[in-house]
């Protein structure tokens, strides 16, 4: 009996010691060791969408085991970046910068979210990389203000798109909100201002990013459905391609979507933007007056889960172009 628990006790002694030695060490980046792309994106601990998180989350500062050093994350995103988004400091107060969130986009990308702070600054900034780990892009997501009325939350939805939002409390009371939200363009690899709503009481203004494209083509037009609703179509690469940007708004605002891609044209007046490892694919059926959305197959990481893109938006007249006085 005392043989066999002591063979037990051997067997269960090199299991455990068999795991420790399986087991993969997490990488610390505070300092100049060799870092691989893979080590640096699996720092940030993975966040599944919806995302979200206020300003308050400057409120502690993470402990030294988090840090990422500068010699590190400039590996992965580019001085000029960092220089421009978190200013370096004096020598004397660096930039620190630590892991927040690692998302997985819609198309495989990844999207990480860090903070910085400096002797003066504190800051939050979202980049994108690839699916081959090379950075895209970056844009600040939080700056905190010195204004004991105002709170700031940056959010990720489904559709990947980042949101700033800024509530400030008025002195009668009141509550005014303001939002920017930014969509990743990978045609130029940047992060685009795809709709404002300004803090104070105007109008939102509705951005469109391919407004200044070329419009030859016959259905190249913007088409309208009310002020917070719009389908933009523009030249595409080729003759038989449209570019288009898409944004609505139903139920009172309660459900949102964008897209913007190049569609084909697959017959006379029927476009279909249909990607590869993309479920969306989405039919656009032009008249002379009008163009009908028909979403064809699930869309739902472009916009709220109970609203579809199907719709149908009228044709917005050009304004006229000046006459030319002749001499």
């Amino acid at each position: 009996m005392r043989r066999f628990q002591v063979y037990w006790l051997a067997l269960l002694t090199c299991c455990l010691i068999w795991a420790a030695c399986g087991e993969k060490k997490k990488k610390t980046l505070s300092g100049d060791d060799p870092v691989t792309v893979q080590d640096f994106l699996e720092f940030y601990p993975e966040k599944d969408l919806p995302f979200a998180y206020g300003d308050t989350i400057f409120n502690k500062r993470p402990g030294d085991s988090l840090l990422i050093s500068y010699k590190v994350i400039s590996q992965f995103i580019p001085d000029s970046v960092l220089s421009k988004i978190v200013a370096k400091g004096q020598q004397k107060s660096p930039a620190k910068y630590y892991p927040l969130a690692r998302i997985k986009g819609r198309n495989k990308d990844v999207y990480l979210f860090t903070n910085a702070f400096t002797g003066t600054k504190k800051i939050s900034f979202v980049s994108a990389f690839g699916t081959d780990g090379k950075f895209i892009a970056a844009m600040t997501a939080l700056a905190p203000d010195a204004l004991a009325n105002t709170q700031q939350q940056v959010s990720m939805d489904r559709s990947n798109s980042v949101a700033k939002l800024v509530t400030r409390k008025n002195t009668d009371e009141t509550v005014s909100q303001g939002q920017d939200v930014f969509v990743l363009d990978r045609s130029v690899n940047q992060f685009a201002l795809v709709m404002t709503d300004p803090l104070d009481e105007k109008v939102g203004e509705l951005l469109n990013p391919i407004d200044s494209f070329s419009r030859k083509q016959k259905y190249t037009a913007d088409y309208t459905a009310g002020k917070r609703n719009l389908v933009s179509v523009r030249d595409g690469r080729r003759s038989d391609r449209i570019t288009f940007f898409i944004h609505f708004e139903k139920d009172g605002g309660e459900c949102t979507g964008d897209l913007k891609g190049e569609a084909t044209m697959i017959n006379a007046n029927t476009a279909e933007y249909r990607v590869g490892g993309d479920p969306c694919v989405l039919q656009f059926k032009f008249t002379n007056s009008s163009v009908t959305l028909h979403e064809v197959e699930g869309c739902g990481a472009r916009r709220g889960l109970r609203c579809s893109f199907d719709g149908s938006y009228t044709r917005k007249k050009e304004p006229a172009k000046p006459k030319t006085k002749k001499n």
